[in-house]
């Protein structure tokens, strides 16, 4: 198994790859915390670090993958994610929607045999990978944004068990990912999950020729488009009219029975809203799992 242990901060065509895979390959990501492993006590806060986006979220990678053209579909098979025993919840004076009644501050949260203990609560964790994604054809992307090509989706849901589908922008794709949560809610409200540095453990693999607009997320029961934009009303546009083109392309039916399906079978769920901050708001519209339905994308 190949150990990913180089860290970039941005999403980019001009990535140099650290190491090169082939589909059916398994890799193993060393990665950091979203503060690069830089607040070390609760006297550490976000302000001390002049904690901007474009030094936050370090992603470990990029990996090239032998075969991945752009047109193509990268998947990635989660095995493992393995966390250390402290993790990091950390506030500034700005982010979320409680912004304006919070300030800076910082809480260690000790993590024995897979139980978080807050303030005396404690509750199971179930660790999450923040930061995952190809590289775009375009303009660098800093590892805290996230766009059609992943990023800093923040789905609570990309755990162990799940599968991912990228679209390929550019030869060899360029996978990274970091940003591990020991556990987060939908929202990551204050800005901040449990923020904890983790080994991640994937199989690539690829789909060859397939048309994909936006990352899709397969659980055991649902398929999830992530899409995002600065406003919910965009976002849910952009994710909505890739459900509907994939729905459509393994049922044959028109636009108008897929909304109507869409209506009552699927369900929109809000990854990150902890704005005024710059990142935009990251939604996933999810559909079931059927029988009677083939694959949402084809199989590797």
């Amino acid at each position: 198994m190949k150990i990913i242990d180089t860290n970039v901060y941005k999403f980019s065509k001009d990535n140099k790859p650290c190491e090169t895979a082939a589909p059916g390959e398994l890799l193993k990501f060393k990665t950091l915390d979203c503060f690069s492993n830089k607040i070390d006590s609760e006297d550490v806060t976000m302000k001390d670090l002049d904690y901007g986006y474009d030094i936050a979220n370090p992603a470990a990678g990029p990996v090239f993958i032998e075969g991945a053209q752009p047109g193509d579909v990268l998947v990635v098979d989660i095995y493992d994610i393995d966390v250390a025993d402290e993790g990091t919840i950390s506030t500034d004076d700005h982010c979320g929607p409680l912004y304006e009644t919070t300030d800076y501050r910082t809480k260690k949260i000790k993590i024995v045999d897979g139980i978080a203990d807050f303030n005396g609560v404690k509750f199971p964790i179930d660790p999450m990978i923040g930061v995952i994604g190809c590289a775009p054809d375009g303009e660098d992307v800093i590892d805290g944004y996230v766009g059609n090509h992943g990023g800093n989706m923040d789905n609570k849901l990309i755990k162990r068990g799940a599968r991912l589908y990228f679209p390929v922008r550019v030869e060899g794709a360029l996978l990274q990912m970091g940003d591990v949560h020991a556990t987060m809610g939908d929202a990551e409200l204050c800005g901040t999950g449990i923020e904890i540095p983790a080994e991640i453990t994937v199989k690539v693999s690829l789909v060859k020729n397939f048309e994909l607009h936006w990352p899709v997320l397969e659980t055991h029961d649902r398929w999830y488009v992530n899409a995002c934009a600065q406003e919910f009303d965009e976002a849910l546009v952009n994710a909505s009219k890739e459900l509907q083109r994939l729905i459509m392309r393994i049922t044959g039916w028109d636009a108008i029975d897929t909304y109507m399906y869409m209506s009552v079978q699927s369900d929109v769920e809000i990854n990150q809203a902890c704005k005024p901050c710059a990142v935009p708001l990251i939604l996933r519209f999810g559909t079931p799992k059927l029988p009677q339905f083939a694959p949402l994308i084809p199989q590797p």
